[in-house]
């Protein structure tokens, strides 16, 4: 599949003065597409709304939602990047006054993933990448993403489906394209991303539909010993649902009933 819009034309080209490109300086979201329709859209206008807000982008949410609608429809299937700029730009760090910011379409196949990921769970691998604490930019899905990038590059072996990232004070804060979830007690823990992390959609979601499900759901800082302790681990996204993990280094777990009951929720959620 190789469709592409720049700010709502067919186009397979970006100007050299974008300053995405130049300084990461804008945001993205990662959303599933069926039929024709793109998942958990809500929340990732909300998140990327509130994104803008916080990096001050001007962002017209009417029209990045038509255009994303329009582009979901001619994608029928698959993962849709919509990936917002601050638009072009002069050298040095100052953006440009007024110019407007650039909206670009990007759509690419079902990742292949195995089953064994979902029904089994997957191995995590221990991540030296640290996340550096930043609370200007904590939870933001913002283009800076060099740190996942150095991690993911860290393992190459299919023994491994995700990798475990920490921040520099060592507190677990989520996997390299996911955030995770510990279960202890029957009560549902994940990272505070108030210093560092992204705050994915599907945790959003988990997080309440959990509350509303009566289910005891905490966001604390999480050390290495809570993960040693945990009775189920999962990580999530909002491309593949969940995955349950199973091992990480030389502990191991069960996929637990809580697990399985939000599982079937996210596959509800992504109609997977």
């Amino acid at each position: 599949m190789t469709l592409c819009w720049v700010d709502g034309s067919p186009a397979d080209a970006l100007c050299v003065k974008d300053r995405g490109l130049a300084y990461g300086d804008g945001l993205f979201e990662t959303i599933l597409v069926k039929s024709g329709q793109p998942l958990l859209f809500e929340r990732h206008l909300q998140r990327l709304a509130s994104g803008g807000q916080r990096l001050t982008l001007a962002l017209d949410l009417a029209i990045i939602r038509r255009e994303c609608m329009a582009f979901a429809q001619q994608m029928g299937e698959g993962v849709m990047k919509l990936i917002v700029t601050r638009g072009d730009g002069q050298r040095g760090y100052a953006p440009t006054p007024d110019a407007p910011p650039r909206r670009v379409l990007q759509g690419s196949l079902l990742p292949a993933y195995p089953e064994r990921n979902a029904e089994h769970g997957i191995r995590l691998f221990s991540c030296q990448t640290r996340l550096a604490e930043q609370p200007l930019l904590a939870g933001l899905k913002h283009l800076n993403r060099l740190e996942q990038v150095i991690a993911r590059g860290e393992w190459q072996d299919a023994e491994h489906a995700e990798g475990l990232m920490r921040d520099t004070s060592g507190r677990i804060i989520e996997a390299v394209y996911s955030n995770l979830f510990l279960v202890k007690d029957n009560m549902l823990q994940t990272a505070d991303l108030s210093r560092c992390g992204v705050a994915g959609v599907m945790r959003a979601e988990l997080l309440v539909q959990a509350q509303a499900a009566g289910i005891c759901v905490k966001v604390v800082d999480l050390q290495m010993a809570d993960l040693e302790q945990a009775d189920e681990v999962f990580v999530c996204n909002s491309v593949y649902g969940i995955w349950p993990v199973c091992a990480f280094e030389r502990q191991n777990w069960l996929v637990g009933p809580l697990t399985r009951k939000l599982q079937n929720l996210a596959r509800r959620l992504l109609d997977i």
